[in-house]
């Protein structure tokens, strides 16, 4: 046996000896370079990098500062940091390369048309964090981008903010054409389908609801090509976001992004308009959003016995008296402002806090230690396509073709579908939730309130108010929509926005590449967006704005 073994293996090293002296070149290949990628790792790898790197977002730009200028919650001012706008490195680094490969791999292969709907997707995906870039930066490069393996270009051209929209509405024209077609030899992605399990029709409504995000944008600068591209969205056959399986959302067990850092720097609170707002409507997502204060049981007999009087914004008979909100510019009301982090003293054994935090759990379900709870990000909902649908046709842009209902029907969907959306999200966090039961009964007492309901007189508000709200999650549109909108307005007696003194920058500095790279195409693009290059002061940033927003209002003066 030994012998045999031994000839054995005597033989096989002379065959391999001999074989690599008649093709070496066939048969000795460089073991690090993948010549055969696997298009389905490629494609997760850029999908899980939407979300992966958000956790830093969220403590740097989101928390600190988005939501602060919307004025959805308010905290301890700070300047824009040098962490914010990890959306710019992530589109180029970890989202587009992938995407690209895959085009161009698949386009080579024999039956490259079996591949058809697996391109069309990898735009899709890429314009969900192209877009979301876009919104703070302006110019940026994306046709001549990712080229350098194919054609030796390393310093692409910026393209302008509606070039980049023209662009990726094409692409996504072409991705529906694509996923339209008969889809039965379609090769999928099997597991790597993160989002939507293979489930084409998905793909395509996706597609068509970043389109109307677009349209909205385009708005300010060109409003025929806004009812144009709305046209073309309710007539496809696929339609936009519609249902709940549509909608863009990333789960995965124990996914913690944000953490412990949800107070970093400073805890975050509701602002007096959104919370006054949502009391003033029972707004079943009002504990959702915030949590309350701690004038439980019998603190009224408390306050009697020893004699205090609680400050003049809390009314002690307010049957929400425990949600409390405080001026968004902390020095706007600097008395008020005090209270988000002192307590009321009546006791030493009775110190309370008057005005609550957001609801950490609902954005970090495991900050604290906290072992249970799941973090859903709705990254695109159905309540954002159906208030852009409602915006719309109350505009007018609707006529001469079938927008499948009124503005008033879009406007009663989209309520509907965050009230239940944002419950989701709440169970699944292990968070306050604000629906009993199936919801069906404070859905409908919540459509039905005099605050809500459409009343023949600010139906556009109602509309803008309640989009505001529904983006509660989603701080970059949140953001965008009170840059493009106006809204909410400074002087409404619906929906007031907080009194604000200081600047605020309605866009990131983007900054130079590294000398001797693409500095040339940087700066002649920071130049004709008329931007003094490598500027981050707020009032610079405030006043210098992008292509889109050119023509937008002033915050809080909507008409």
């Amino acid at each position: 046996m030994k012998k045999l073994t031994i000839l054995s293996i005597i033989s096989a090293a002379a065959l391999f000896s001999a074989s690599c002296k008649k093709d070496f070149a066939e048969t000795n290949t460089d073991p690090s370079v993948v010549s055969t990628p696997d298009v389905g790792a490629l494609f997760a790898y850029s999908a899980e990098s939407l979300e992966n790197y958000q956790g830093a977002e969220w403590v740097w730009e989101n928390l600190e500062q988005l939501l602060r200028f919307s004025q959805h919650l308010t905290t301890d001012p700070y300047e824009l940091s040098n962490n914010i706008n990890s959306r710019y490195r992530v589109l180029y680094n970890n989202v587009l390369p992938n995407l690209v490969e895959i085009r161009r791999y698949t386009s080579g292969l024999p039956d490259r048309d079996r591949y058809r709907n697996i391109r069309a997707a990898t735009y899709v995906l890429g314009i969900v964090q192209a877009l979301k870039t876009t919104d703070m930066n302006g110019s940026m490069p994306y046709t001549q981008a990712m080229q350098a393996r194919t054609t030796g270009e390393i310093r692409p051209v910026y393209d302008s903010q509606q070039q980049l929209y023209d662009t990726w509405l094409n692409e996504l024209s072409k991705a529906l054409d694509s996923l339209a077609m008969p889809a039965g030899n379609q090769i999928l992605f099997g597991q790597s389908d993160i989002y939507y399990k293979n489930n084409w029709l998905h793909w395509s409504k996706l597609a068509n609801t970043l389109k109307l995000r677009i349209a909205v944008r385009y708005e300010r600068a060109d409003v025929n090509v806004t009812k144009r591209v709305f046209r073309e969205v309710m007539e496809s056959a696929a339609g936009p976001i519609d249902t709940d399986e549509s909608q863009f959302v990333y789960t995965r067990p124990q996914w913690n992004p944000i953490g412990n850092d949800i107070d970093y720097r400073s805890p975050r609170f509701g602002t007096s308009s959104i919370i006054n707002f949502m009391k003033s409507t029972n707004d079943p997502r009002l504990p959702i959003y915030f949590t309350p204060n701690d004038l439980v049981g019998s603190f009224k007999d408390t306050l009697t016995k020893y004699g205090k009087t609680l400050p003049a914004f809390i009314d002690v008979n307010d049957p929400l008296v425990r949600w409390q909100g405080g001026p968004a510019d902390w020095t706007t009301d600097p008395v008020k402002a005090t209270w988000y982090k002192s307590t009321f003293d009546v006791s030493a054994n009775n110190k309370w806090r008057l005005i609550g935090f957001i609801n950490k759990k609902f954005f970090a379900p495991r900050y604290g230690g906290n072992a249970t709870g799941e973090l859903l990000d709705y990254m695109v909902t159905r309540a954002e396509v159906c208030f852009y649908i409602a915006e719309m046709v109350q505009k007018g842009y609707g006529a001469g073709f079938d927008t499948k209902g009124t503005a008033e029907d879009w406007y009663k969907r989209g309520v509907e579908s965050s009230l239940r959306t944002m419950n989701t999200i709440a169970v699944a966090a292990a968070s306050t939730t604000g629906l009993t039961g199936n919801g069906d009964a404070q859905v409908q007492a919540y459509l039905n309130h005099a605050n809500v309901k459409f009343n023949g007189v600010n139906k556009l508000e109602r509309i803008y108010i309640q989009q505001y709200l529904n983006f509660y999650r989603l701080a970059n549109e949140a953001f965008t929509f009170c840059r493009r909108t106006g809204y909410p307005r400074n002087n409404s007696t619906y929906y007031p926005r907080n009194a604000w003194n200081e600047p605020i920058p309605r866009r990131y500095p983007l900054e130079e590449p590294a000398l001797g790279t693409n500095n040339a195409n940087w700066l002649k693009a920071q130049q004709e967006q008329g931007f003094t290059p490598n500027d981050r002061t707020a009032t610079t940033l405030a006043a210098q704005r992008l292509w889109f927003d050119k023509n937008s209002p002033a915050f809080g003066q909507g008409n």
